[in-house]
């Protein structure tokens, strides 16, 4: 029987694990790798073709928008080569009925083949390629799983996408060793080419004790004691390796190269959706489908405590609009602490991502993100930029108009941005 809509506009994002925590990488700072422990008795990590078929025909069935995005991430989807996306496609042609379909794939890159990048590139997939740098600070964290640099293994995987003309963006985890390299950093990933990218912070703390899923990494309210690992980011350091950033693009690069941050951001501050769930107001629309079927409320919350269920034994369209679901994304609104209500860029930052809230606030409230300082540090930096550009998006105006703007001020010899 066919499900029943909602009525209007019906648009949310599953993530897909094909491959689940499987990877051929061993990154120090991977928050995924330890799931296979949720995972032990499990025969095979491959996503078998009833869980695909299943969750392709209602993913694609029960959103209202023309548009339906895919994305596979891992673990290491290459893992699974061009048989996998074969039938994946298949499915999706199928199941259309009409409307547009996206890809994405995140990758790696050590495992990219000729064969695997021209059937990207036939059929319009998005690659988005982890790399955090050059290679003195790429590969402090990002290892082969003998231990030994992945950087030369990626960089040859970039070259192959360039070969076939792949669309492609970069993600870099910045963590405490290239936090302190920005530029270095930012610098690196023009070079290579990338147009598109995105800084994520690494936050994760270690039970000293794990609970009995196993897991020493953990969620915000995990009940025994843990503590931030060596490789998170420092709050501080993570404001002031995207404000440097920022300076560096604000002068040189509005237009040419898009930063993920300073997107969402300039969309918050004229009142748009920012895009990216973790500086909405609300979140549980982007859920996460395991090798298996299994549903989980967020890519971040991959714990039995977050369990929605199983595609082959319960609809889709139930475990999204379940009442679980729908109180996990309001509570990222209803718990923010008093401290968070008071905040002067509470609009930019809504409280960040939950999974990083565990700190206690000045006033002893529970639910302050770990990364609070450093985005005060950042929203207050960029603020008279994001105000420029802003006034000149309400204008029908470029926002690289503020390149020449900083420019003139400079010239004036102004050490700080103030406009008129």
């Amino acid at each position: 029987m066919d499900a029943v809509f909602p009525i209007g506009q019906f648009a949310f994002q599953v993530m897909t694990k094909p491959i689940g925590p499987v990877c051929n990488l061993n990154c120090t700072y991977c928050y995924y790798l330890e799931k296979k422990k949720i995972y032990r008795h499990a025969g095979s990590f491959i996503m078998p073709d009833d869980v695909l078929e299943r969750f392709t025909k209602e993913y694609i069935g029960l959103q209202t928008v023309p548009v339906v995005s895919f994305v596979f991430q891992g673990g290491e989807p290459a893992m699974l080569g061009v048989d996998f996306l074969r039938k994946a496609i298949a499915f999706q042609k199928k199941y259309a009925r009409g409307k547009q379909i996206q890809n994405s794939f995140q990758t790696n890159g050590t495992l990219l083949t000729d064969e695997l990048c021209l059937f990207l590139k036939e059929n319009n997939f998005l690659v988005g390629l982890s790399v955090d740098g050059p290679a003195h600070l790429h590969d402090r964290h990002r290892r082969t799983a003998g231990g030994g640099p992945s950087h030369e293994k990626v960089m040859e995987g970039l070259r192959i996408i360039k070969k076939h003309g792949v669309e492609f963006n970069t993600l870099t985890v910045v963590n405490r060793h290239n936090g302190d390299h920005p530029l270095d950093v930012y610098n690196f990933l023009k070079g290579i080419g990338s147009r598109y990218m995105q800084f994520i912070p690494i936050v994760e703390r270690r039970a000293d004790q794990p609970g009995e899923d196993g897991l020493a990494l953990v969620h915000p309210r995990f009940p025994g004691e843990a503590m931030v690992t060596e490789w998170s980011v420092g709050p501080l350091q993570y404001g002031r390796f995207m404000s440097r950033i920022f300076d560096e693009w604000v002068r040189k690069d509005v237009g040419r190269h898009y930063v993920q941050l300073f997107d969402a951001t300039l969309a918050n501050w004229v009142g748009q959706r920012p895009g990216i769930c973790v500086f909405e107001e609300k979140c549980g629309d982007a859920a996460v489908l395991e090798h298996n079927g299994d549903l989980y409320t967020c890519d971040h919350f991959v714990y039995p405590d977050y369990f929605l269920g199983n595609i082959l034994e319960k609809p889709l369209l139930g475990m999204l609009t379940s009442e679980r679901q729908k109180q996990f994304g309001l509570d990222k609104r209803e718990g923010l602490p008093g401290h968070c209500l008071k905040c002067k860029v509470r609009f930019a930052c809504q409280g960040e991502c939950p999974k990083n809230r565990f700190l206690k606030s000045p006033e002893g409230e529970e639910g302050l993100n770990y990364l609070c300082e450093g985005y005060k540090h950042f929203f207050g930096h960029i603020a008279p930029y994001m105000a420029f550009m802003a006034n000149e998006l309400k204008h029908e105006r470029p926002p690289a108009n503020v390149m020449q703007a900083v420019k003139k001020i400079e010239r004036q010899g102004l050490r700080s941005m103030r406009f008129r």
